[in-house]
């Protein structure tokens, strides 16, 4: 269910006959741990999202389309983009490059939308406590796109787990046109990934997943790129 690999090339390949596919240690200690103190050090510029249920440095479309702040989000995308940049530097190219490998194809930043950034998921704040929201990845593809069911990926790079817990739920079901789960898809089999830091995780953007519960002092900071496949080879990504 679970593919684990050490490089990313063919992870994609892997992806149509795994539920997730897991690049192990993709990044190195060190570069988690600078990547974790710029995101810490840059507190007073991080993204409230949900009433600080979660935050992010850099805007993430998701959670202002939820909570109707869009505008917000296209308003600020060079001035994300940098905000990203002078904290964690090379943050962005790298998951850009990470697209580039695990898909084989061309990759370029969707014009107008935010590029990769970080979640910050806080210790014994909601989500640790109870887990997530069950959800798929679509919130960012058009129409279109759904329609014919393109390739849409997503990616997450653990730079600095919890103490405990906090992996990821994947299901055996894919976005059928609900929005949300129904109880036929709860009831599907599942399985809860596990990582390392520095560990890359691939998923289908339709799939359905959910981050568990986690304990400890330690704050859950991950990297997220989405990509989607807008022409044979060419994949556009954003955050």
């Amino acid at each position: 269910m679970i593919a684990r690999v050490t490089r990313p090339e063919g992870a994609l390949a892997r992806l149509r006959e795994a539920w997730a596919v897991v690049v192990e240690r993709f990044f190195t200690e060190e570069t988690c741990e600078r990547w974790t103190r710029g995101v810490c050090e840059a507190r007073a510029e991080w993204t409230n999202d949900f009433d600080g249920e979660q935050f992010t440095l850099g805007r993430a479309f998701y959670t202002h389309f939820e909570e109707d702040k869009s505008r917000a989000y296209f308003a600020d995308v060079e001035s994300s983009d940098a905000r990203v940049e002078r904290h964690v530097p090379g943050l962005q190219s790298a998951m850009r490059d990470l697209v580039s490998h695990t898909t084989g194809g061309h990759v370029c930043p969707r014009r107008g939308w935010c590029g990769p950034g970080v979640h910050v998921f806080p210790a014994k704040h909601p989500v640790a406590r109870r887990g997530g929201v069950v959800h798929f990845d679509t919130e960012g593809l058009v129409a279109r796109h759904i329609e014919r069911r393109s390739p849409a990926v997503t990616l997450v790079a653990m730079l600095r787990p919890p103490v405990s817990g906090g992996g990821l739920r994947v299901w055996d079901a894919r976005y059928d046109g609900h929005d949300h789960a129904t109880p036929e898809d709860l009831a599907r089999p599942s399985t809860v990934i596990t990582y390392a830091r520095g560990d890359v995780i691939l998923i289908d953007s339709y799939r359905l997943h959910q981050i568990q519960p986690f304990g400890g002092a330690l704050d859950r900071i991950s990297a997220t790129v989405h990509a989607a496949e807008v022409d044979a080879g060419l994949w556009e990504t954003w955050f």
